[in-house]
């Protein structure tokens, strides 16, 4: 039976929030970037919180463990397909391909894995943090564009988005190398 607690209804509204980025995104007001944003912070915030409270309040669940990071996954496959298709650059759509291109493949490899009695050989690292990082901060500098006091805030964005595919593809080598331990142990 599926459990519907704060923590759950915390990353149901993050994939709510999905829809409503996308539609802002498009819509014809000089403010939108901004508005998208806040919208991708108030979705940042939704993911911290769920995973306070379901280790605070004790309320972790299975579906809670499943629904969490595809919530995390959609929101930023969704963002850099918008912001790729926006800003039309290749230099954007190489380290987005990449970002994506590794997340379907280590969800597959963690789905694989956990079909062996293996998932723990894959868990997430603190290099998944550090590149998790660097891609929220990528992403909103990249959804809000605008040179904030000088600062060109689009082209720290791509710096941080190269940082994150180089962290992201490190990462995956990672998790590659356990999965092939565990293939070659047998």
């Amino acid at each position: 039976m599926i459990e519907f607690n704060l923590p759950t209804n915390l990353t149901l509204l993050r994939i709510a929030l999905i829809p409503l980025l996308i539609v802002v995104f498009y819509l014809p007001w000089e403010y939108s970037n901004i508005a998208c944003t806040l919208i991708f912070i108030l979705a940042g915030i939704t993911d911290w919180l769920d995973g306070y409270f379901a280790r605070k309040m004790q309320m972790e669940t299975p579906f809670g463990a499943f629904l969490d990071p595809v919530a995390d996954k959609l929101m930023v496959a969704m963002i850099l397909v918008l912001i790729v298709q926006q800003q039309g650059s290749p230099y954007l759509a190489i380290p987005a391909a990449v970002i994506i291109g590794r997340e379907i493949t280590i969800a597959s490899l963690r789905e694989w894995m956990a079909e062996i009695g293996q998932r723990a050989q894959v868990k997430v690292s603190s290099l998944g943090k550090w590149k998790t990082t660097a891609q929220m901060l990528a992403i909103g500098m990249l959804l809000y564009r605008e040179d904030l006091l000088g600062i060109p805030i689009n082209y720290c964005g791509y710096g941080l988005l190269y940082i994150a595919a180089i962290l992201t593809l490190w990462s995956m080598v990672n998790y590659l190398r356990a999965a092939l331990a565990v293939l070659t142990a047998k």
